[in-house]
């Protein structure tokens, strides 16, 4: 049975992990049969948002890892532990956690710079040659990951010109696509999906997140 990894920035679309993103991606692999390993970065998020109002909770902090376990209900372990001999494949759910906790491309854009353990386990995967899913507006930081690798790898964000253009920059090709499908780089065995960058309803994001979970599966080897 695979086991597969899905990396948590947290909980919340504003400051963590896209909830509908992660519960989706988590119940498809469910679904699948496989084992599913949950695993979060074990540092402060980048900042606190109230999701009622929008606004920058002044004076707060929260923990990536201890936040992720909400959405995994405490089964969760801090990636520094995690190897690519751990795992077969890995998933990246979006969520603004993903752009500002994993990596900091909310704010740097194309300067951006990844955390140490998310680079070292995102390379592990590539060079073992095992799958890499990312979703909403992950692929970002899959493109910073690669910026260095001399190779140009295929993702999606859906259609924004801004952040499709931020990508290209970072050395990766975007290719525009529907939010109910997906792209995959079967080279590279990296597959992208646009979900909440593009959809607005949960179902029609559900569509390719289930897509982009099963051709995972099938690039297992």
């Amino acid at each position: 049975m695979p086991k597969v990894g899905v990396v948590l920035s947290g909980c919340g679309v504003y400051d963590g992990a896209e909830i509908h993103e992660s519960v989706i991606t988590l119940l498809a692999l469910d679904r699948a049969g496989v084992e599913i390993l949950c695993m979060a970065p074990d540092v402060d998020q980048m900042h606190v948002i109230n999701h009622l109002t929008g606004e920058v909770s002044e004076g707060e902090t929260r923990n990536v890892l201890v936040e992720s376990a909400r959405i995994a209900r405490g089964d969760v372990v801090d990636m520094s532990t995690v190897t690519s001999d751990d795992i077969d494949a890995i998933i990246f759910p979006g969520g603004f956690g993903a752009a500002k906790n994993l990596c900091d491309f909310a704010v740097k854009g194309t300067d951006c710079t990844v955390h140490l353990e998310v680079l070292r386990l995102t390379k592990e995967m590539v060079t073992a040659k095992k799958p890499v899913g990312v979703v909403c507006i992950a692929p970002a930081l899959m493109a910073k990951v690669m910026e260095d690798s001399g190779i140009s790898v295929d993702l999606t964000i859906g259609t924004d010109e801004e952040t499709a253009g931020a990508i290209e920059t970072m050395g990766a090709s975007h290719v525009a696509c529907p939010v109910s499908e997906f792209v995959v780089d079967r080279e590279n065995k990296i597959v992208s999906t646009p979900a909440y960058m593009l959809g607005e309803r949960i179902s029609e994001v559900a569509k390719g997140i289930e897509k982009l979970v099963k051709e995972i599966l099938n690039l297992v080897e």
